[in-house]
C-alpha cells in the first residue's frame, strides 16, 4: 500500500516548491515501482518548513540590519572615506587684511609661514611605512613618537595640521628629507605681525587656531585655520578674513596622490582704516603708564573721542599684553603666567570694567537738577565740609557725611569747579529747605546719558553699566532704600558701575550740546587692493538729552572754571596752549586709603575737537593721578596737528 505515507500526483505542469526537495526520492521510486510517468511526492513536516523560513528571515534580518548601520551610522564616514580615496577637496587661505591707521599706517602685516600639513587618509591604517614616517616627523620637530601618533590618530579632518608656524631649521630638514614623507606636505601660511604690540592690543586684538565650538558655527574653516580672537580681528573677522579658494587633490582608488586640481581662486580680505592717530594713542599708552608707575599703581584706562562725530581717536587700557605671542605662537607655561595675571592683562577696561565714577558724575547730575527746575546755578548753598542727617527711624540717630574740605558758599559753576561732595549731597538727595533729584531723578539722567545701555562701539565685550535703585536694592540685598544710598549715589559712590567709555561719551554730549553718538573705532573698509571704498561708516546717533542749551551750558562754564580758575580741581591743565574744559573725580574702593582717579576734559573749550577720559585703578592717597596724563596727552594733540 503506498496509501498514507505517499501519493500518487499526475505529471504535468509545474512543479511545486517543496517537490524540489524530493526528486532524487522520487527517481528511486520510479525505477522500483516502473511509474515513470508518476511522481511520488513525500509531505515535509510542518516543523521543517518553519525552520527554513526561520533561518531566511533570520539571515534576511542580519544583511538589512547591516545595511541599515552602513547607510546610517557610517554612511558620512564611508563616504568621506570614499571621497578621500579618489580625491581630497580643500580650501586655500586667503590673504588676511591689513589695518591702517587713519594716516594709512600700517598697524598690523602678514609675515610668511610654513605649516606642516598631513593627510589623514594616508595614516588611517598602521603600517611599518607609516610608522616610519610618524618617528622621523618626531624626530626632525623634537617630539615624541607616541604624542604624534595620538595626534594623527585623534584627528578627524581630511588634512592634520601637524605642526604649525615651522621655524626655519625644521623647514628646511623637512623640505631635504620630503621624499621619506609622501604622506605630508608643507603648506604656505601668513602670521600677523602687529606693528605696535602692547600698545593696540585691546584695540586690535589677536587671530588665533580656530577651537571646535568655533569651528561648528563658522563656514569654510578647517581646524588648520586661524580666525579673530579678540578685538577688531574678532568684530570684523568676515571683512578680514577674505573668501577662501578651493583645490582638489587628485588620487588613484589605492590613494596614491596623481595630481591637484584649482577648483575657485581665494580672494583677499578687505582693510581696514581706523579713526585712531597711533601717534595719539602711543602717546596716551605712555603717559597712562608712566603715571601708574609712578604712583605705585597697577591698572588703568583712557580713552579719547571726537565729540563731534563720535569717532574714537585713541583707546587704551593697562596693563596690556604683546598680541604677536599669539600669532607666532605661544608657550602654554607663558599663556598660563599672562591668563593668572592679577593684574589682567587681557582685560579690556576701557570698555569693560565696572566702575564706581566719583566726582565725575556731578556735570550729569547738576545738568538734572537745572533741567527740574529744583535749583537755580545762582543760588549759594554753604559748604562746611559735612552735613548731618537723622535716621528716618531715630531722630536720636544722627549720620555725618563728609566732604573733603570746607569750600564756603558755593553756586553750581562753582561746585562743579572745585567738587563739592556738599553742594551734591544737597541738590542730589535734598537737605534742608532745598529739594533733591532723588534716586529715580539721579537714575533718570544717568540713563538719559547712556549709562545703563552699551555704547554699541565696534569691540566685543562691552560691558553695558549699571545705576543702583530702591527697588534692585529691595530685590537684589533685600535691604531698604536710605537717605544714605541717595547722598552716596549723588557722588558717584554707592553700588554705581559704569565704564570709562560710557563715561566719556557722555562728556562727548555735554561737550557737543547733547547728542549721544556711537561711539567708533573703523572709519572705512576699503578693498585689498586699496581702490575701493566698501563701507564708510558716518556718524550714528545713539540719542539726545533731553536738557535745555542753557542748562548745559553752565555745567561746561563750571568744568571750564574747573580749569581756569586757581581754586579748581583742573588747574593744572591750565598751562596747555589751548582752553581746556575739565573735572576730576575720586572714588573710594573696597581697600581703605586707596582710590580709583578720574580726570575728564574736553577741548578746545568753544569748539571742542576732542573728549579724553582717563582713570587709574587703587591709587594710594588722595592724589590727581591722572591731571598729569591729561595734561601730557592734551598738550601732545594740540601740537602735533
Amino acid at each position: 500500500m503506498i496509501g498514507k505515507k505517499y501519493k500518487i500526483k499526475e505529471s504535468g505542469g509545474n512543479l511545486e516548491t517543496h517537490e524540489v526537495f524530493l526528486d532524487s526520492l522520487a527517481h528511486q521510486k520510479e525505477d522500483e515501482l516502473g511509474i515513470s510517468e508518476k511522481k511520488f511526492e513525500v509531505k515535509i513536516k510542518e516543523k521543517i518548513i518553519y525552520s527554513i523560513f526561520g533561518l531566511f528571515f533570520f539571515f534576511a534580518a542580519v544583511l538589512f540590519g547591516r545595511t541599515l548601520y552602513f547607510q546610517v551610522f557610517e554612511g558620512h564616514a564611508l563616504q568621506v572615506a570614499s571621497e578621500n580615496n579618489k580625491g581630497t577637496v580643500s580650501l586655500i587661505r586667503p590673504e588676511r587684511g591689513i589695518i591702517y591707521d587713519n594716516n594709512m599706517k600700517k598697524l598690523v602685516v602678514n609675515a610668511p609661514a610654513y605649516d606642516l600639513l598631513c593627510d589623514r587618509n594616508h595614516f588611517l591604517q598602521t603600517t611599518t611605512d607609516s610608522l616610519k614616517e610618524i618617528n622621523v616627523m618626531a624626530s626632525i620637530l623634537q617630539l615624541a613618537p607616541g604624542d604624534l601618533e595620538n595626534q594623527i590618530a585623534k584627528a578627524t579632518d581630511p588634512q592634520i595640521l601637524v605642526s604649525q608656524n615651522l621655524e626655519q631649521e625644521k623647514l628646511l630638514v623637512i623640505e631635504a628629507r620630503a621624499q621619506e614623507l609622501p604622506g605630508c606636505q608643507i603648506a604656505e601660511n601668513t602670521v600677523r605681525n602687529y606693528t605696535m604690540g602692547e600698545v593696540f592690543s585691546h584695540v586690535l586684538g589677536y587671530n588665533g587656531k580656530i577651537n571646535k565650538d568655533e569651528l561648528q558655527s563658522a563656514e569654510n574653516y578647517t581646524t588648520a585655520d586661524y580666525i579673530g580672537k579678540t578685538g577688531l580681528e574678532k568684530f570684523y573677522e568676515t571683512e578680514l578674513r577674505g573668501t577662501p579658494g578651493q583645490t582638489e587633490i587628485i588620487r588613484t582608488a589605492s590613494g596614491i596622490q596623481k595630481g591637484d586640481k584649482v577648483l575657485a581662486q581665494p580672494a583677499a580680505g578687505d582693510n581696514l582704516v581706523l579713526n585712531i592717530d597711533s601717534g595719539l594713542q602711543k602717546t596716551i599708552y605712555d603717559a597712562l603708564e608712566k603715571s601708574i608707575k609712578n604712583i605705585g599703581a597697577k591698572r588703568g584706562a583712557a580713552v579719547a573721542l571726537d565729540p563731534r562725530t563720535g569717532a574714537v581717536l585713541a583707546l587704551v587700557s593697562y596693563p596690556a599684553y604683546d598680541n604677536n605671542i599669539f600669532s607666532q605662537g605661544i608657550s602654554q607655561t607663558d599663556y598660563n603666567k599672562l591668563i593668572n595675571d592679577p593684574n589682567q592683562p587681557f582685560f579690556n577696561r576701557a570698555i569693560a570694567s565696572k566702575y564706581p565714577t566719583g566726582s565725575t558724575i556731578k556735570p550729569f547730575e547738576a545738568s538734572g537738577a537745572l533741567q527740574e527746575n529744583i535749583i537755580s546755578p545762582t543760588k549759594l548753598i554753604n559748604d562746611p565740609g559735612y552735613i548731618i542727617v537723622q535716621s528716618q527711624n531715630d531722630p536720636s540717630v544722627t549720620y555725618k557725611f563728609a566732604g573733603v574740605v570746607p569750600h564756603g558758599l558755593v553756586d553750581m559753576r562753582k561746585a562743579i569747579a572745585v567738587s563739592s561732595n556738599i553742594y551734591f549731597y544737597t541738590v542730589g538727595g535734598g537737605y534742608g529747605d532745598q529739594k533733591g533729584l532723588g534716586p529715580a531723578g539721579i537714575k533718570k539722567y544717568l540713563d538719559m546719558y547712556g549709562w545703563e545701555q552699551k555704547t554699541g562701539i565696534d569691540l566685543p565685550g562691552e560691558f553695558k553699566g549699571f545705576v543702583p535703585s530702591p527697588a534692585w536694592k529691595k530685590q537684589a540685598k533685600g535691604e531698604n532704600w536710605w537717605d544714605g544710598d541717595t547722598y552716596n549715589l549723588s557722588i558717584g559712590q554707592s553700588d554705581l558701575q559704569v565704564t570709562p567709555l560710557q563715561v566719556a561719551t557722555a562728556y562727548a554730549a555735554i561737550a557737543n550740546g547733547g547728542t549721544l553718538y556711537q561711539p567708533q573705532i573703523v572709519n572705512k573698509i576699503i578693498s585689498s587692493d586699496g581702490q575701493k571704498v566698501i563701507q564708510q561708516f558716518t556718524p550714528k546717533v545713539n540719542g539726545r538729552v533731553s536738557i535745555d542749551s542753557a542748562n548745559l551750558q553752565v555745567v561746561r562754564e563750571g568744568m571750564r572754571d574747573g580749569v581756569e580758575k586757581d581754586y579748581g580741581s583742573s588747574h593744572l591743565l591750565n598751562t596747555l596752549p589751548i582752553a581746556v574744559a575739565g573735572k576730576t573725580g575720586t572714588a573710594e574702593t573696597g581697600r581703605k586709603g586707596y582710590y580709583n582717579t578720574w580726570s575728564a576734559n574736553f577741548a578746545p573749550y568753544d569748539n571742542p575737537q576732542v573728549v579724553f577720559l582717563a582713570t587709574i585703578e587703587g591709587v594710594q592717597g588722595l592724589r590727581a593721578a591722572t591731571l598729569p596724563v591729561s595734561n601730557e596727552v592734551l598738550y601732545w594733540y594740540f601740537t602735533h596737528k
